[in-house]
């Protein structure tokens, strides 16, 4: 590993490390133990979202429940009950992919790519919501508490408050979850006050209360009968789907998780599973048994918690704080729409159903390109719903009920294949089916009913995406396909020239290709420089940067893997250009930033070597379309500008796209 010193940066770089924080240290030996996540912290940063869900979600059911709020308490114990369901089923997803990926790769591994790219497109539309709802209902937490004439602010704040996220989470995952932890406990200490309070130190309005509701189910009995109550039970139901949001968020998150990973997995999601049972529970009851009634401008946990502590000593402080706790969790809560999107645009990217550019890792080890696209499409759908929760839950329900549709089906269908080697495969299935009809009917209901409410936007969004993404993965094909004749004519090229041992001499002409792994596009470019400049170059040194992406980026193993990976290709085209008759080495870095490694290799080279031209090849279309630089990277351009300022030559081959 090449070890190149360190220069001065400029002022831009300084601000920005100022700002995001100092490059992560590839080299380092305990950077994934330092950046990965125990349980506790993977619950406050993958968990937060499930949790606050119980901000929006129950209320939304409650209110669907009109005069009929009887039922709350019966939906209060299916949404405890379909909670564990779900959990349970993606624990095992957890099992069978203990590298993440959640859902997407769970549709394609067992469904077929097509569903995959479905599945993830609603991931991806999913965590974009989540980012949104969160903080749209964080800001009407917050707002319940000021007078109605400041509303007209909610959306600057929570644009506001989206940007701060997006500067979170660009330091890194693990930083931005220790800011907000404090929130998270505080969250947890005052709503188990306040909902154990309000249960059982009001036990003596339990017996009143099933009297009340036994005499409702029998009036309705008679007015609209059993059918009538199950219809409205189950649209309520649905329509409160918003609180199952999040459960699925450890399993697209394994990257982050401490050794060993499946079961650090497994008991962040139990602990998820438990707190967001309990909480989405015992609101329901508690909405019964004091009958909480909507207040505009007001949400239903605010009225609740009013109510509960109007006669303690410092009543409306102590509700001010359990309300600000429940909107701050929902900050924290957006936060798993930043690790959970860009983790599945990652991984679609590296299936090519995204640009690959959103594979990369920055140098702070995050996803930015996804990070900084999560929260602009968060932005354009606060501006667009003008921050109504209502109109925002429908379509992040929708969405992530289809992926939740999709985990359990294909789960299904794993299963009953693998019936002859799994002893436990019947209760495996029996959940998963659970699951999947659970899952189905909630998004059959809220579909249809919420379908002209924000239903149709959501499949009409999610649709186009996948569109896009079909679009995509073709244009890659084609080139792939074009590339790999490239690999049929140069990899067994003959070379019938002596093989040549001598060292590389510092005054001869020397040639610096940048190279990738060792494919056609690398031979052809040698080729290029050795036709088109004949008895020019005396030296050839090659240049690979290995690239830690997030297929990559996986543990200690995986870096090391890529380095010895980069390290075969180099030795494969130093044997080549030895046998092409020239003197031929190699220089190589691991590192995140293609273009600042592969300058710095090449100013080292030339320190050593004054008589030295950089070489690049670049993938070039018949036909230049808009489209093309975002789905190929310009990095020889990008070095090429680079190593120009720095008054070194540098030219870039063409490579033409069949």
């Amino acid at each position: 590993m090449e070890n190149n010193g360190t220069k001065k940066p400029d002022i831009f770089t300084r601000a920005r490390h100022l700002l995001i924080g100092e490059p992560k240290k590839i080299d380092d030996p305990s950077l994934y133990q330092k950046i990965s996540l125990v349980a506790l912290l993977a619950w406050i940063g993958l968990g937060a979202d499930g949790l606050s869900s119980s901000s929006y979600g129950p209320e939304e059911a409650f209110k669907a429940l009109g005069q009929h709020t009887y039922l709350a308490v019966f939906i209060g114990l299916a949404t405890a009950l379909s909670v564990f369901i779900i959990s349970y089923s993606y624990s095992r997803i957890i099992e069978q992919f203990p590298h993440g990926g959640g859902g997407y790769i769970v549709a394609t591994q067992f469904l077929g790519k097509r569903i995959g790219a479905v599945s993830g497109s609603a991931l991806i539309v999913d965590y974009v919501l989540t980012i949104t709802v969160s903080i749209a209902s964080c800001v009407d937490a917050i707002f319940s508490y000021l007078p109605m004439q400041f509303h007209e602010f909610k959306v600057p704040a929570a644009c506001f408050l989206v940007i701060l996220m997006i500067v979170l989470n660009l330091r890194g995952v693990k930083e931005s979850i220790v800011i907000l932890a404090p929130i998270f406990i505080i969250f947890i200490i005052t709503h188990i006050v306040m909902l154990l309070y309000g249960v059982f130190a009001h036990i003596d309005k339990i017996q009143p209360l099933a009297r009340e509701i036994h005499g409702s189910i029998q009036g309705d009995l008679s007015t609209i009968g059993w059918v009538g109550i199950m219809f409205i039970f189950l649209r309520a139901f649905s329509l409160g789907g918003g609180t199952y949001t999040g459960l699925e968020a450890v399993s697209n998150g394994m990257q982050i998780m401490r050794e060993p990973k499946v079961q650090t997995g497994k008991k962040t999601m139990l602990y998820m599973a438990v707190s967001l049972a309990f909480t989405a529970g015992f609101l329901f009851v508690c909405y019964s048994i004091f009958g909480v009634h909507p207040v505009e401008g007001r949400t239903l946990n605010s009225v609740l918690a009013d109510g509960l502590f109007a006669n303690w000593p410092l009543g409306k402080e102590i509700a001010f704080i359990t309300i600000l706790s429940e909107g701050a969790l929902l900050l924290v809560g957006a936060q798993t729409g930043f690790v959970g999107g860009p983790r599945v645009m990652a991984n679609m990217a590296i299936d090519s159903w995204f640009p690959h550019r959103f594979s990369s890792l920055s140098e702070r080890l995050t996803m930015q390109n996804g990070i900084v696209m999560m929260g602009l499409a968060s932005l354009i759908l606060l501006f667009y719903t003008h921050g109504s929760v209502s109109a925002l839950v429908v379509m992040y329900s929708i969405n992530v009920f289809i992926t939740f549709t999709l985990s359990n089906l294909g789960m299904s269908r794993f299963y009953i294949k693998n019936r002859h080697s799994d002893s436990y495969w019947r209760r495996h299935l029996s959940v998963s089916l659970l699951g999947l009809v659970v899952c189905l009917t909630i998004l059959t209901i809220t579909t249809v009913v919420k379908f002209t409410e924000g239903g149709w936007l959501t499949l009409v969004i999610t649709a186009t995406l996948v569109g896009f993404c079909a679009l995509i993965r073709n244009h890659y094909r084609k080139v792939t396909k074009s590339m790999a004749k490239l690999d049929e004519i140069f990899k067994d090229l003959p070379t019938p020239g002596p093989y040549n041992n001598q060292p590389l001499r510092h005054g001869d002409q020397t040639a610096i290709q940048l190279v990738g792994g060792y494919t056609g596009f690398g031979i052809h470019t040698l080729l290029s420089i050795t036709t088109k400049f004949p008895n020019t170059y005396k030296n050839i040194i090659f240049v690979s940067v290995g690239v830690v992406d997030s297929g990559s980026f996986k543990g200690a193993h995986a870096a090391a893997a890529l380095e010895r990976s980069v390290k075969e290709s180099l030795e494969k085209y130093v044997d080549l250009a030895r046998r092409l008759g020239y003197p031929a080495a190699y220089r190589m870095e691991v590192a995140t930033d293609v273009v600042e490694s592969a300058v710095n290799l090449c100013e080292s080279i030339i320190k050593e070597y004054p008589q030295s031209v950089v070489f690049t090849g670049q993938i070039t279309f018949r036909l230049e379309k808009f489209y093309h630089k975002l789905l190929h990277n310009e990095t020889a351009f990008a070095i090429q500008r680079r190593l120009h300022w720095n008054g070194i030559t540098s030219v870039i081959l063409p490579i033409r796209e069949a």
